[in-house]
């Protein structure tokens, strides 16, 4: 009798397990949804905090794949997010007529040749490419980045694996500053402005000019935070949709395969410095293609975007969630961009109500907390706050 109760028991488990499945992810679809028009009661700063909560989730995915399936550290991921931006800086702003002029003062003959090509207007306007064809370019180039510093990294691990991709970051960062002179390619420390919005069917994201920031489509209204949401949403989607399934592909498994014993793969027959290279590749894409939405949803774009500690942070994000778990790092980015914030608007009002006075700036307290936050997880959750799960466990097993 007790055998038939537990085999019950595990159908009654089994099955809600798969109802679970079916709804939560439809939960949280609806729930994303109408997230911005809650936010928005509060005021739209905290819908453009989940805009860059968003841009922050495709940035923390693609680093996933490169530290969370394949374990390769890499703490010069944000000069993916660099290239990515700069390259739509380029295309979708003046900077391009800039380009142009000081080719045209330091080599007159290639110069010149060059503006007769590209025509009178783009030598004074720039080209102002529509972004949807920047980020394929933007992907392309930092993919191609990905492999550049893969490839002289492919037989360093560990601490030596984590040091020449902080110096690769920093590498980007330095050139992006010093490239100014003598050929202005991204206006040195200034940074490049006046980058276009995103436009869908001739409607700029930004809202027209007198229409303070409101997007008109379709005989509706919204704020332009709230259209980059919609937006950066449905790119937040797909690029989920490809993470999972590249996770359950043959490819995604090589990619365990190299995390938990590279020299096992290998014996296996895997081509682990092909395998590591396009790691790399994939992740640094889902990079660039933040990148380009970043200077887009900004307008400006400055080296100070694209310092260590960013790199940092998305790390950060990936840890803090679950490496390798989707759901945990999508958590991990949210939380880390989501909670800081937070903090900014309570810590005075909560020292001022028990104290009578602000003791610590809300600044220095609030990394404080979060430093002290991510200390306390790490030594209690050691695997992140949503860690993947091993289906090689069965806890429902009895030990033999």
């Amino acid at each position: 009798m007790q055998p038939l109760i537990n085999c019950v028991k595990q159908r009654v488990k089994q099955r809600v397990k798969e109802q679970v499945k079916v709804h939560l992810p439809l939960a949280g679809i609806v729930f994303a949804l109408l997230l911005p028009l809650i936010a928005a009661q509060f005021g739209n700063a905290w819908v453009r905090i989940m805009d860059l909560a968003l841009l922050y989730i495709m940035l923390a995915l693609g680093l996933n794949i490169v530290i969370g399936f394949a374990g390769l550290l890499d703490l010069g991921y944000i000069a993916f997010y660099a290239v990515g931006a700069y390259l739509s800086g380029l295309f979708a702003s003046p900077q391009f007529a800039v380009l142009l002029a000081s080719l045209a003062e330091h080599y007159p003959r290639f110069g010149h040749w060059l503006i007769q090509l590209c025509g009178p207007g783009i030598a004074h306007e720039g080209i102002h490419l529509p972004v949807w064809l920047i980020v394929p370019f933007s992907a392309a180039l930092a993919g191609l980045f990905g492999i550049l510093l893969g490839a002289p990294t492919l037989k360093l691990r560990g601490d030596y694996l984590t040091v020449v991709t902080l110096g690769f970051g920093e590498i980007v960062r330095i050139l992006i500053i010093n490239l100014n002179d003598p050929i202005n390619i991204t206006d040195g420390p200034k940074g490049i402005n006046m980058i276009d919005p995103v436009r869908l069917f001739g409607v700029s994201l930004h809202g027209e000019a007198g229409s303070h920031a409101t997007v008109y489509i379709g005989g509706m209204s919204m704020p332009s935070v709230n259209a980059y949401y919609f937006l950066f949403l449905a790119l937040c989607g797909a690029i989920i949709f490809v993470t999972v399934r590249l996770q359950h592909s043959r490819l995604g498994r090589a990619f365990v395969a190299i995390r938990e014993d590279e020299t096992a793969a290998k014996a296996m027959g895997i081509n682990t410095s092909q395998i590591k290279l396009l790691a790399f590749a994939m992740g640094a894409s889902f990079a660039g293609v933040a990148g380009a939405m970043f200077a887009a949803f900004q307008g400006y774009i400055s080296p100070e975007s694209f310092s260590l500690n960013e790199s940092v942070t998305v790390l950060s994000m990936v840890i803090l969630g679950g490496m390798g778990h989707i759901p945990g790092v999508i958590l991990g980015a949210v939380l880390l961009t989501g909670l800081p914030e937070m903090l900014r608007y309570l810590v005075e009002p909560l020292q001022q109500l028990l104290f009578g006075q602000i003791l610590i700036p809300s600044e220095i307290l609030r990394q404080l907390l979060m430093g002290l936050a991510m200390i306390l997880i790490m030594l209690y959750r050691p695997a992140g706050l949503w860690p993947s799960p091993r289906h090689e466990d069965r806890p429902h097993q009895s030990p033999a």
